[in-house]
């Protein structure tokens, strides 16, 4: 991230002249790499990962391609994540997730909330001057993104809301494969200062089709701390308030970026399964981003799954040999049915892969001795399942 504080920095200066695709020229490529083992294109996968790849109904956690100035329909050269390389990669369903604030300096370790990286994104965008000063107004402009684009997709990209639909769209593509819709999508939001400390605003989002939440981001906010924060507390009462709420509207709980305490607190506090979106594990890369076995226990005790990220911060490596490393670990820990895939792709990050790649992720988990069970598991049915447990049942 502190890449992409200074190449927009240096970016501001030319905006005028260049418009609001240089941050689509320029700065993607430098921020969202993909680098490691596959990035060659030389590696050629093996013909059991290709024939049990085929058969897969892929989900991802964990996508911030609505940040950017590029369109989702077409293949695009930058970037990790679009309609046709969703298609190529078999992602039968993926979670675009709003960014809305972050840091300049962002790191892992202590960040403030009084600067906004997004505000400058925004501008340089071309975004609508309302978006420039509420967090509110960018998480309703992506939405408004991801619907025009489905519904620019002649049907080859739907847009779930609830169990029904969910269900409907899985049917559809089980029974006729290779036809339209090809793909689905659902919204969520990383970090509830969305909601800009007004709970009213949980139904708002919750009417633009945000069915999935991240408490907190890379700071503190007004629901509680994050693990990147200068407090890094547990829940306040609004926090536990918008806990509640979530659960009665059918929005998941994403713990990803969560402090200790506000993981413990919501733990505590919930009925219904919890994700943690996008994360890595500290038995196998021990930072202050990963997650730690109690924690991992107890969250695939409430049902839930946690999302294994493809950056290298995740899993300390750049191979999906690393990253199935990393999902044995939470295996192992949590039990094959809580465990799932929670890229960050365009998040600001190099990943291991794009969307396009996921074969390669499916070789890897079977030289590390997985079953084909276990393979579909992993790769989308558990979140499907939890999806299917706590969405609304009706979209409203």
């Amino acid at each position: 991230m502190k890449r992409v504080a200074f190449a927009l920095v240096a970016l501001a200066l030319f905006a005028v002249l260049l418009g609001p695709t240089i941050v689509t020229r320029v700065a993607i490529p430098i921020v969202n790499p993909i680098v490691g083992t596959v990035a060659s294109g030389d590696r050629v996968p093996s013909s059991g990962a290709v024939d049990l790849h085929k058969t897969l109904a892929i989900v991802d956690l964990h996508g911030d391609a609505l940040l950017w100035d590029r369109s989702l329909l077409r293949r695009n050269s930058v970037g990790h994540v679009d309609l046709p390389r969703m298609i190529e990669g078999r992602i039968a369903l993926q979670a675009f997730t709003v960014v809305t604030k972050a840091p300049f300096g962002l790191n892992i370790e202590a960040n403030s909330d009084d600067s906004d990286l997004i505000n400058l994104l925004s501008v340089l965008q071309g975004w609508p001057p309302r978006t420039w000063t509420s967090l509110l107004q960018r998480s309703l402009h992506q939405a408004h993104k991801l619907r025009d684009a489905a519904a620019a997709s002649g049907g080859r990209l739907v847009l779930v809301e609830s169990r029904e639909e969910l269900a409907t769209y899985l049917r559809a593509r089980a029974d006729a494969p290779g036809t339209a819709p090809l793909a689905a999508a659902f919204l969520g939001i990383e970090g509830a200062h969305a909601l800009e400390g007004d709970p009213a605003n949980l139904e708002r989002v919750f009417d633009a089709g945000f069915r999935m939440v991240g408490l907190t981001h890379f700071f503190d906010n007004a629901v509680g701390g994050s693990a990147h924060g200068i407090d890094k507390g547990g829940l306040t009462p609004l926090g536990r308030a918008v806990v509640v709420r979530m659960e009665e509207l059918g929005i998941v709980v994403d713990l990803a970026h969560a402090s200790l305490p506000l993981i413990d607190d919501v733990l505590d506090l919930a009925t219904a399964p919890v994700v943690v979106s996008h994360t890595g594990v500290k038995g196998t890369c021990d930072n202050r981003r990963n997650l730690d076995d109690g924690r991992l226990s107890r969250i695939a005790a409430t049902g839930g799954v946690v999302g294994v990220g493809l950056w290298p911060t995740a899993i300390c490596g750049e191979s999906p040999a690393d990253w199935a490393k990393a999902v044995r670990h939470a295996v192992d820990v949590m039990g094959v049915d809580h465990v799932g895939l929670g890229s960050d792709w365009d998040g600001a990050v190099p990943a291991i892969i794009d969307a396009a790649g996921t074969v390669y992720l499916v070789e890897a988990l079977l030289e590390e001795g997985f079953t084909n069970d276990d393979i579909a598991k992993i790769m989308g049915s558990n979140t499907i399942r939890v999806l299917l447990q706590t969405l609304p049942t009706r979209a409203r």
